[in-house]
């Protein structure tokens, strides 16, 4: 029997130069204060839904 795998993909919150509307790719970014409440949500979204992770990558 092969292994079962499920994989989430979540987008990160806003950030403070998403609201600037300047590129991000290459430096770490403070999230602005919606972007802080949307990750805070996403967990407990995942949470609520009984999600439980033995990995997780984060970029």
């Amino acid at each position: 029997m092969a292994a079962k795998y499920q994989i989430v993909l979540i987008r990160h919150g806003e950030s403070q130069w998403n609201v600037d509307n300047r590129f991000t790719g290459w430096h770490d970014v403070q999230l602005s204060a919606k972007g802080e409440q949307e990750s805070h949500d996403a967990g407990k979204v995942l949470k609520e839904a009984g999600f439980k992770f033995d990995l997780a990558y984060t970029s």
